[in-house]
């Protein structure tokens, strides 16, 4: 008898994964991510309330399907500038871009990764597009914060290391930490960040703002 309950309640219990997953992480703001008070305070409520967020799973599973070498894409729109303590941004709205490589259990695991990331600024997600995704992020002394996005013909990210002409005010700090969870991320420069696609009612298209990071995520 204790044997067939044990297979009983081996039976009914519940699949887990252990997630781990790891790669490349890129995003982009309309408002300064690296600046000072006095510009921070000249931006809040009338930017910055437009993200776009790029992940490239070097290796790793999610929800048990491996996802090496896939890419996975969110833009948002929200009701405020991100990272305004005393703003609410929610709801805000967003379209999920999804690598046309993947299969479709890895289509659905995306998904469920990026959902996972990024919180409430995902849930009300207005479609989801499968197209071509290419990142990459250049990792040598000389290209310092170099990276490169594009999804489709309507996501385009172009980064460059924040340099000496890049201090205006000499007090710049790193104003606005990253929207989702990372190992490590640097400011950076975001010498091009357009999204021109459907369903947020919005698209923009910045240069030379200080609104990037570049980094590395591990879950």
């Amino acid at each position: 008898m204790k044997h067939l309950l044990f297979a009983c309640l081996l039976f009914v219990a519940p699949l887990t994964f252990a997630q781990q997953i790891s790669g490349d992480y890129i995003e982009t703001r309309s408002a300064d991510v690296y600046t000072g008070q006095c510009f921070a305070n000249g931006e809040v409520n009338l930017v910055g309330n437009e993200a776009i967020m790029g992940w490239h799973v070097d290796k790793g599973s999610w929800q048990g399907v491996t996802l090496d070498g896939l890419n996975a894409v969110a833009v948002v729109r929200a009701q405020a500038t991100l990272g305004d303590p005393y703003a609410d941004p929610y709801p805000a709205k967003s379209v999920l871009v999804i690598d046309e490589a993947a299969n479709s259990q890895q289509r659905a695991a995306l998904q469920d990764f990026v959902r996972h990331q990024t919180g409430k600024l995902t849930d009300h997600v207005e479609q989801v597009i499968y197209t071509t995704i290419d990142m990459g992020v250049v990792r040598s002394a000389e290209h310092h914060g170099m990276a490169l996005l594009r999804a489709g013909n309507f996501v385009t990210v172009r980064t460059r290391g924040i340099n000496d002409h890049d201090h205006i005010c000499g007090n710049e700090v790193t104003f606005y930490p990253p929207l989702t969870s990372t190992t490590h991320a640097m400011p950076a420069v975001a010498e091009r960040d357009e999204y021109q696609g459907p369903a947020l009612d919005d698209t923009w298209s910045n240069s030379g703002k200080r609104s990037a990071f570049v980094g590395t995520f591990a879950q």
